[in-house]
């Protein structure tokens, strides 16, 4: 039997011991914004009446998120040009 979508969000929920609120502000941090509620959908028993689901495009946001989360941002790059080492810093050796 495969994983879903909702079997990894679950297991990656308990191993990393996140509660709803949690989840919520990571995924705020790539700008997707979910309920409470429409996030517990995702964490009941599939013969549930509410269960729902969960898409790739809320496991892809969430796991975006959870990088930014435990990384930090990204720092933005510079457009420094390269430097190459020039001939006359180059000492030759004898």
């Amino acid at each position: 039997m495969a994983l879903t979508n909702n079997d990894i969000f679950k297991k990656l929920r308990v191993a990393l011991k996140l509660r709803d609120d949690d989840i919520v502000k990571i995924l705020e941090l790539v700008d997707f914004r979910i309920s409470k509620s429409e996030l517990g959908a995702f964490f009941r028993n599939e013969d549930h009446p509410k269960y729902k689901n969960c898409g790739d495009q809320i496991l892809r946001n969430f796991l975006n998120g959870l990088v930014i989360h435990l990384r930090g941002p990204m720092p933005k790059k510079e457009n420094k040009p390269k430097t190459t080492q020039s001939t006359s810093k180059r000492k030759d050796k004898k």
